[in-house]
């Protein structure tokens, strides 16, 4: 299920956000007077761009729950350093049992992975990467892994001209 809405931001530039629900959790809780439902939905989030993020929503209702999870998928937007529709290195996270593997492709390779972490890659605008998927297969920590991936990416370029102390411009013309 996809849902897109696009909002403005203050001046003519026009940001169109996009919306992928990853998975429905239902979730049965028993009380004394019998069974309680409550569903939780994962929710991505991207602009196509550069941004991406995730969110999770609990309700009773099932729209509700999806609702709750992109509007807190918007807020917990992060911004991923992008080289062209790759990446510019190695990037390797867990989070929980889950271990994510994001490599650079060349043009044209594609988005090699997981549904999970696929829609999180295209979300971030990234289109030619290889990916593995390693330890637990729970969709939640495999997106949030995902997610701690994409920001541990840096841009070697200005990386380098953070540590020599150096404009970006200076280190750019030397590599030349």
């Amino acid at each position: 299920m996809t849902l897109t809405q696009t909002s403005t931001n203050s001046g003519s530039q026009e940001l169109a956000i996009t919306e992928k629900l990853l998975y429905i959790n239902r979730v049965t809780k028993v009380v004394k007077g019998g069974k309680r439902l409550r569903f939780s939905a994962l929710v991505v989030a991207g602009d196509n761009q550069s941004r991406v993020g995730i969110g999770i929503g609990k309700a009773s209702e099932v729209p509700e729950a999806i609702r709750k999870g992109g509007v807190q998928a918007k807020k917990n937007m992060v911004t991923v350093v992008r080289k062209g529709t790759t990446i510019h290195h190695d990037a390797i996270a867990n989070f929980g049992a889950s271990k994510v593997l994001l490599k650079p492709a060349t043009a044209g390779t594609g988005v090699i992975a997981s549904d999970t972490v696929r829609a999180v890659l295209e979300l971030a605008g990234i289109r030619d990467i290889l990916s593995k998927s390693l330890g637990s297969p729970n969709r939640t920590n495999v997106v949030k892994a995902t997610i701690r991936a994409l920001t541990s990416l840096r841009d070697p370029a200005k990386e380098v001209s953070r540590r020599r102390g150096i404009p970006e411009t200076k280190t750019e013309k030397q590599d030349a």
